[in-house]
């Protein structure tokens, strides 16, 4: 995303690793063929190098990298009714992978919106407890061969820091068939809302949280689940015995102490008004060792919250 009118004109450090490149408002309240464009909970680079945003009122938009929207797909499960849909991947044939954090649930959808079925889930998962709080995550990896879900909440037995990722291997028929899980200790309260596969067996997970005191807060990682150990038949992960191997994780950026670039908030309390419930998040450029990354906010349908794009270049560090 190229810095936006909003945005100083030069790039912006939040860290060592990671510089702002811009933000832009031009989504906030707007509408689409008559729909409101907000509540956008995912990010994905579509076939044709567009941008899908994902709503959690079961809404898929598509827009430029100008912000100017190209249309809205509704979409629906088996009773024609509405997701909870939080997480998207898109397949290179077009073919829209969207989990439902309510189950949890991943489905298949054709451009058109058109329900094509679903991806199995082990029973460990599905007997989560609390609703709104599993799959929040998805990304392909490995040429997309591999797709990885990630719980923005934990298992009962697990602890509340622990977070399980489930990952899916392509058969030979081209189906995916359920594989291993692995698991990330996330920050103290904070939840993980986006997952974005690097292209060498990494991910960078966006972990974001909200408290009265300071408003929303965003820690980006980069992790490396490839030496850890494969929990899909551990019961008890807040069993130390256990001797799990976790997957390994390093700071990018604290998304909070970057500078604001003069952005507005409505938030009676944000502490950097930059900051919202950012839940989308895709990498949208690689050059000389550099990603770029697109981030999305989440609005809820709230008059004091902003939809706002944010452009920023990071450089990974080492797990």
């Amino acid at each position: 995303m190229a810095a936006p009118a909003e945005a100083a004109p030069r790039i912006r450090s939040c860290s060592p690793s990671a510089s702002l490149t811009g933000y832009s408002d031009a989504l906030d309240k707007t509408t689409v063929d008559g729909v409101y464009v907000g509540n956008l909970s995912s990010l994905a680079v579509d076939t044709n190098g567009r941008l899908a945003a994902l709503s959690d009122r079961s809404q898929l938009f598509t827009f430029d990298r100008a912000s100017r929207l190209n249309g809205v797909v509704p979409l629906v499960d088996e009773r024609g009714q509405q997701l909870d849909s939080e997480g998207l991947a898109i397949q290179r044939d077009g073919t829209r992978l969207v989990t439902s954090e309510y189950e949890p649930s991943v489905r298949k959808y054709d451009r058109r919106g058109r329900l094509l079925g679903r991806l199995p889930v082990p029973e460990n998962l599905q007997e989560y407890q609390v609703t709104n709080r599993t799959f929040e995550g998805l990304t392909l990896d490995d040429g997309g061969r591999k797709l990885v879900a990630s719980m923005e909440g934990w298992l009962t037995t697990d602890g509340t820091d622990t977070r399980r990722f489930q990952t899916w291997q392509r058969d030979r028929r081209g189906e995916f068939r359920v594989d291993r899980q692995f698991a990330y200790m996330g920050d103290t309260g904070y939840g993980i809302s986006e997952i974005a596969a690097v292209g060498d067996g990494r991910f960078l997970v966006l972990e974001r949280s909200f408290n009265n005191t300071v408003g929303w807060t965003a820690h980006l990682y980069v992790a490396d689940p490839r030496r850890a150990t494969d929990v899909s038949q551990v019961a008890h992960l807040a069993d130390r015995d256990q001797r799990v191997r976790f997957a390994k994780k390093a700071l990018v950026a604290k998304l909070e102490g970057c500078p604001s670039l003069g952005a507005p908030t409505r938030f009676p309390v944000q502490a950097n008004p930059l900051i919202g419930n950012i839940e989308g998040m895709a990498i949208t450029g690689r050059r000389h060792g550099v990603l770029h990354l697109t981030l999305v906010t989440d609005d809820d349908q709230n008059p004091a919250a902003i939809t706002r794009l944010y452009g920023l270049d990071v450089r990974l560090p080492r797990c």
